[in-house]
């Protein structure tokens, strides 16, 4: 190994642990003090300490779109900002509960459909979610009693379950009480919402077709718990953080997009081609006549345009 190469690899451990120290053990301390305050209350068996160890862990080895190391491009309030999303949650990266994406320079926490469940149950008090498919032939009815639907009927045979023949998919929150929440969404529906995902839903061995049945029920079970939890009036500290981590995941992915964008310009340039065509002089066979001045040659103009994209880099 090179000597470059050694001091390059301890920067880097060096730049590590002054992130750890300056932002993970921060926002761990930060999280404790919301705890000892009573500004929050933490699943029994949540520990900040193995989150955050799992949390850094994934960390240092997650790279952005252009696959590198996000804990290197990324601000350090960001990355503070996303740990702690993560952490007031009551979420865990390593139990598939979220994951963190690089929108550019920000660092942003978001939740997987389980982390999105384990929330919806934490505020809401729900004992219990599920969802289910719908097919062609099967016999299914809900009835809407003061904007709640509520499933009466859904009958199913094992020949109509086929991913190409999905018709809908409902998911069902079921509160302590009995009280039930539903939302039922059309194929369509499901198909709009996967439309608008970086992944390319429609790519041939895309999750999205593949795995046509369970991206359907994750997706009914996300706008389920989210279209509850919007509903809700909690002013605490868990609501405000659940409600900010998808306003930055939003704002973030937009900035991003809007900052690739701006780094190619369309420019439009007008050129004119000339007729190269050799000039042949015409010589008399006998004897030479008085020769006229020449007339100067005519060039014929042709006007094109050439969209050329020049996309700024390092030094534009």
């Amino acid at each position: 190994m090179s000597t470059a190469t050694v001091e390059k690899t301890t920067n880097t451990g060096n730049t590590l642990a002054l992130i750890k120290k300056d932002v993970v053990d921060v926002v761990g301390k930060k999280v404790q003090e919301f705890v000892s305050r009573g500004e929050l209350h933490l699943p029994p068996n949540y520990s900040v300490e193995n989150a955050m160890k799992s949390a850094w862990l994934i960390l240092q080895n997650t790279v952005d779109k252009d696959k590198r190391p996000v804990l290197q491009v990324c601000t350090r309030d960001s990355i503070a900002n996303a740990l702690l999303d993560m952490a007031v949650q009551g979420l865990n990266p390593a139990k598939k509960q979220g994951y963190f994406i690089a929108y550019g320079k920000q660092l942003v926490f978001q939740r997987s459909y389980f982390g999105t469940m384990a929330v919806t149950k934490r505020v809401t008090g729900a004992k219990d979610i599920f969802s289910e498919i719908v097919y062609k032939g099967d016999e299914f009815e809900y009835t809407i009693q003061r904007g709640n639907k509520i499933i009466t009927k859904h009958v199913q045979k094992i020949e109509n379950v086929d991913p190409d023949n999905i018709v809908a998919a409902y998911c069902t929150i079921i509160f302590d009480d009995d009280r039930q929440f539903t939302d039922v969404m059309t194929w369509d529906e499901i198909q709009k919402a996967w439309s608008k995902s970086k992944m390319n839903p429609d790519k041939e061995g895309s999750t999205h077709k593949e795995f046509a049945q369970e991206m359907a029920r994750k997706t009914v079970i996300n706008r389920a718990c989210k279209r509850y939890l919007n509903s809700s009036d909690d002013g605490s500290l868990l609501m405000q953080h659940i409600n900010r981590a998808d306003e930055v995941a939003a704002e973030a992915e937009v900035e991003a997009e809007i900052e690739e964008n701006a780094n190619q310009e369309l420019i439009d340039i007008e050129y004119e081609v000339a007729d190269e065509e050799p000039e042949v002089e015409e010589k008399a066979a006998e004897e030479p006549k008085e020769r006229k001045p020449e007339e100067p040659k005519q060039e014929r103009k042709q006007e094109g345009k050439q969209k050329i994209i020049f996309e700024e880099g390092p030094g534009f």
